[in-house]
């Protein structure tokens, strides 16, 4: 693969040069006051990409999945009870990471496309009388599906239950690309990642935690200590880390939050908004459906499509890889050789995406299927020149 090409995987996302430049920094010593210039205002960056002013930001040397576990492990007791849906592979992976850790969760099965069931989490709520339920889970963005649920309306249900449990959401591949709120939505924990929207290398998991979760975490008994959030807020009153930090991750991510905030976080959403748009009337020209059934619960940063009815969608995949030097998503558990992935997320412009539309196309006609080049790169066009005039006039 060409490393002059784009990705379009849906992360890692593709890294602008001045991150890849604050990354690759000078050691300095992490226990001097220079640590704390680079660890505070990446903090607060996070904070205001989050539209939070309530929650502690807490940043581990990991990964989205041990942003997971240090949600779980520091507000949870062994047998409590979670109530999550399983609808794509990552709602999967966070119900498996509970069971791991010895609690109760209760699954609404869905169909892998569908979003979460905000009406059927109302009446599990409601019914929970004694109010045995401590958390809530909820994926914003299921990136093997591309379906974004609606945060807010998860709220909403837990309001109308009149339920005190907590609410935990997945934003590991929609924080910094769609919009996020976690204080009107009242999240508890947010889950992040620093390889998708904050446009870095993998190795930070980015977690915020409001004060009722704080509190849940003085009462949790399940072990951690790697992933310890007290630990880790000890850590930064003397400027530090409880051991040793990624320090040039935590630059880049200082300065990735300094770039979203002054691209304007509207902006920054609107932009991945015409490029998935873009992106899904190139699918609709192909004659190809989409993974996500409705178009309320399309996500803007990853497309899942589906390929046609017995054609192995991971053919498509291999073959742009190794003809044109161009990465796409293939498909993950259920929908396995169904669908393949185009990532939309990050350092991305419409013009890079027409390059992965073309290529798809190239790729998609290279193995017989009835696409004919050009019809996707057209659909997208006609949008982006529209999409790009009306940027222009505001």
């Amino acid at each position: 693969m060409s490393s002059q090409n784009p990705i379009f995987i849906p992360g890692p996302t593709n890294i602008p040069e001045a991150l890849r430049k604050a990354v690759d920094m000078p050691t300095i010593d992490h226990r001097s006051p220079l640590f704390g210039r680079i660890l505070h205002p990446a903090l607060e960056g996070v904070k205001k990409v989050l539209k939070t002013t309530r929650a502690q930001v807490f940043i581990f040397p990991s990964t989205g999945t041990g942003g997971w576990e240090t949600a779980i492990t520091n507000t949870l007791s062994p047998g409590d009870k979670v109530l999550a849906t399983r609808n794509g592979m990552f709602s999967h992976r966070w119900i498996d990471m509970c069971r791991r850790h010895g609690l109760d969760v209760a699954v609404v099965p869905r169909d892998w496309g569908e979003g979460v069931p905000a009406d059927r989490f109302e009446e599990i709520l409601t019914a929970d009388k004694a109010q045995e339920i401590k958390v809530v889970l909820a994926t914003h963005n299921e990136t093997a599906t591309g379906v974004r649920s609606d945060i807010a309306a998860v709220r909403r249900a837990l309001d109308a239950a009149g339920h005190p449990a907590l609410l935990f959401v997945d934003g590991v591949s929609s924080i910094g690309c769609m919009d996020f709120r976690m204080d009107e939505w009242g999240v508890d924990i947010a889950v992040a990642g620093s390889q998708k929207g904050f446009m870095l290398p993998p190795g930070l998991a980015i977690v915020a935690v409001s004060p009722g979760a704080i509190e849940a975490a003085e009462r949790a008994t399940l072990p951690r200590t790697f992933f310890d959030i007290r630990d880790m807020a000890r850590g930064y009153l003397n400027n530090g880390y409880p051991y040793t930090p990624p320090v040039g991750l935590l630059n880049g991510l200082r300065l990735a939050t300094e770039m979203l905030l002054d691209e304007g976080l509207e902006n920054v959403f609107a932009r991945h908004r015409r490029i998935a748009e873009g992106i899904r009337r190139a699918v609709t020209a192909w004659g190809l459906r989409f993974c996500a059934v409705r178009p309320e619960l399309y996500s803007d940063t990853v497309t899942a499509i589906r390929a046609p009815e017995g054609f192995d969608a991971n053919r498509i995949v291999a073959h742009a890889l190794n003809a044109y030097g161009v990465a796409f998503g293939t498909g993950l558990g259920d929908v396995a050789g169904k669908v393949f992935r185009i990532g939309h997320l990050g350092s991305l412009t419409d013009v890079m995406a027409l390059s992965g539309i073309a290529t798809a196309e190239m790729a998609m006609a290279d193995l017989g299927l009835p696409v004919k080049p050009g019809v996707g790169v057209a659909a997208a066009q006609e949008h982006y020149r529209h999409g790009g005039a009306q940027k222009q006039a505001a």
